[in-house]
């Protein structure tokens, strides 16, 4: 008879552990199954203003040149006003820096807005254009 209630008793505490250590592993499983279905981005609705990423600060206006700019502000592609050159600037900047930097921003003419920054903040675009227009 002791023989039995000791089987039953272990047979009940081997149960017991079991359960214990399926319930563990079946929340586990729930969790890492929800990390890896989460969304890896946002959806950013048409009119809402779209959050701007920051890398500790804004950037120089040389780097967002050397980055974004320089593929046509370099030669002067489709029209583009190159680099520290005179003539091509005095004509947009007669207009007002202003103008020119919110033409950068809205875009105009061929170049896109914000040209092939899209994650640049308004001051960075600001800088990229005093930087290309120094000493003008």
């Amino acid at each position: 008879m002791e023989k039995i209630v000791k089987r039953k008793f272990l047979l009940c505490m081997f149960l017991g552990l079991a359960s214990v250590f399926t319930a563990n592993a079946a929340v586990n499983s729930d969790d890492e199954i929800k990390s890896r279905i989460a969304p890896i981005g946002k959806v950013h609705v048409a009119g809402a203003k779209a959050e701007t990423a920051s890398a500790g600060g804004p950037r120089s206006g040389a780097d967002i040149y050397g980055t974004a700019c320089v593929a046509c502000h370099s030669s002067g592609v489709l029209g583009a006003p190159k680099f520290q050159d005179a003539a091509d600037w005095a004509p947009r900047l007669e207009k007002g820096f202003d103008t020119v930097w919110q033409n950068a921003i809205n875009g105009i003419n061929a170049m896109p807005p914000r040209g092939t920054c899209a994650d640049c903040s308004d001051d960075e675009i600001k800088a990229a254009i005093e930087h290309m227009t120094e000493g003008l």
